[in-house]
């Protein structure tokens, strides 16, 4: 569903979701209740990535995300979509410390459970009947490169004496 500019008034911040190699970046709001970050998310995870998403990236094996279900043959029942389970970083400034699973209904509101500007999230996409307090997250964090060192006094040009 493409954004308008009513969608981009209401959003007071920017959510950060991970899984696997993926960094999904989301406008929001804290009032937004969890089904519709749910909706948001699997409306850009199935359009940008239809064949599913990458756990690393020495990984050809990608995660589908199941497709939406009808618990009727009718037109007119809506579908059941796919579960999302949600965590939040144990330690917010090393995201390789893991993550805790957020305790949320669909109803409740983003901003109530601890999410604010620039948050990183985790997320799992779960099958209908998976229980989503055992989820477990997959989120690739890249080491930081190794800093060269560079001894000061064996910089090109510079010989002992020289200022």
């Amino acid at each position: 569903m493409p954004r308008n500019a009513k969608d981009v008034d209401e959003a007071d911040m920017t959510v950060r979701l991970k899984y696997g190699i993926h960094t999904i970046s989301l406008l929001a709001s804290p009032d937004w209740p969890f089904s519709r970050l749910t909706t948001e998310l699997l409306t850009v995870i199935q359009e940008r990535y239809p064949n599913g998403l990458t756990t690393s990236v020495g990984s050809p094996d990608l995660t589908p995300i199941p497709a939406p279900i009808s618990t009727s043959q009718s037109d007119d029942t809506p579908n059941i979509t796919p579960k999302i389970a949600y965590g939040l970083p144990k330690q917010p400034d090393d995201l390789s410390e893991g993550w805790k699973y957020i305790n949320a209904v669909p109803s409740d509101k983003l901003g109530k459970k601890g999410f604010t500007d620039m948050c990183t999230v985790a997320f799992v996409v779960l099958d209908h009947d998976a229980d989503e307090t055992q989820a477990e997250f997959t989120v690739d964090v890249p080491e930081p490169p190794e800093d060269e060192e560079v001894d000061i006094g064996e910089e090109e040009g510079i010989e002992e004496g020289e200022e």
